[in-house]
This record gives structure tokens, C-alpha cells and sequence, in this order.
């Protein structure tokens, strides 16, 4: 037989793991300081401006 389940513990152990998933996320986007975020749009800025010079047909920004 099949081992049983209380569904009321697995809910919130179910809940408890998607806030956890969630609080590490928030922690790699919100728990930097702000030279890290800076370096990391200016990263992004860079790739963008580098992508866009290789377009074929650059469109008017």
C-alpha cells in the first residue's frame, strides 16, 4: 500500500519550500549593493548598444 499523507502537512510544507524559492530569488535581485547594480546596468546597457550596432537594418532610436 501507498504511504499515507496528512495533505494539511504537505500544503504547507509545499508553501514553505515557493516562499523559500522565492526569498532566495528576491535575495540575488534585491540583496546587492548599489556599485553592483550600477556595474551590472552598465553591463547591460554595453550588450545592448553592442546587439544593436549589429543590426542589419538599424532602426531610428
Amino acid at each position: 500500500m501507498g504511504e499515507i499523507v496528512n495533505l494539511r502537512q504537505a500544503r504547507k510544507e509545499r508553501d514553505r519550500r515557493e516562499k523559500e524559492r522565492r526569498a532566495e530569488e528576491n535575495r540575488a535581485a534585491f540583496g546587492r549593493t548599489k556599485a553592483e547594480k550600477r556595474t551590472t546596468e552598465a553591463g547591460k546597457k554595453r550588450e545592448d548598444k553592442k546587439l544593436d550596432g549589429h543590426r542589419l537594418d538599424p532602426e531610428e532610436h
